[in-house]
Parts: C-alpha cells; structure tokens; sequence
C-alpha cells in the first residue's frame, strides 16, 4: 500500500479539517467564530519566515521557531484559562502544535 499521500492528506485535514470537529465539540454556541478563529491561529506559522529554509521536511518545528517554543507553548496554555476568544486562540495554537509535531514524527516512521 502506498502511504506517500498520508502524510500530507493528515497535515491539511488537522489544520483545516479537525478545527471544525473541536469548534462544534467546545463552542457549539459559536462554532462558525471559533473555526474561523482557530484557522487564524495558523498565522502563527509567520515564524517560519525568520528560518532557512523556510520548510524542512525532516525538521521538527516544536522548540525550533520562536512562536513554536516550549515557553509560547505554556502561554498558549494559559489562554485556556480565560473565556471567550482568548480560550478559543489556545486551542487553535495548542492544537497546530500539536499537529506539527504528529507532523514530524509521521515523517519519521517508517511504514
């Protein structure tokens, strides 16, 4: 079987696609808001711009791009705390975190 296409078809849908679950699952009231809000958070990736290369494949971006820090990551933790869209924001960016670094582990299995 080939699994060449996973890897990517996996990246796009946690960024684009599970947003969706996570908004009708915590914000039912606001699902629309709290999607869109959490596909905002993907600018996060800015960051990647002060890197050469921009993209590497092998390349973990947990703790390597200033935003992609364990320390951003406590903040980002700690916008849980609040209501509202501060909440929303945390699980949008703990949530790309989370999906960049399953991203570079799948790069790393070997099928």
């Amino acid at each position: 079987m080939d699994y060449s296409l996973l890897r990517p078809f996996l990246h796009y849908f946690l960024h684009f696609g599970f947003p969706l679950v996570l908004a009708f699952l915590f914000f039912k009231k606001d699902w629309k808001k709290a999607y869109f809000i959490m596909l905002a958070t993907m600018l996060v990736d800015a960051d990647h711009l002060l890197s050469t290369p921009i993209f590497a494949p092998d390349r973990c971006s947990i703790n390597f791009h200033p935003l992609h820090t364990y320390w951003s990551i406590g903040i980002y933790f700690l916008l849980l705390l609040f209501r509202g869209i501060p909440r929303i924001i945390g699980v949008g960016l703990l949530f790309h975190m989370l999906t960049d670094w399953i991203d570079y582990h799948l790069y790393h299995f070997e099928f």
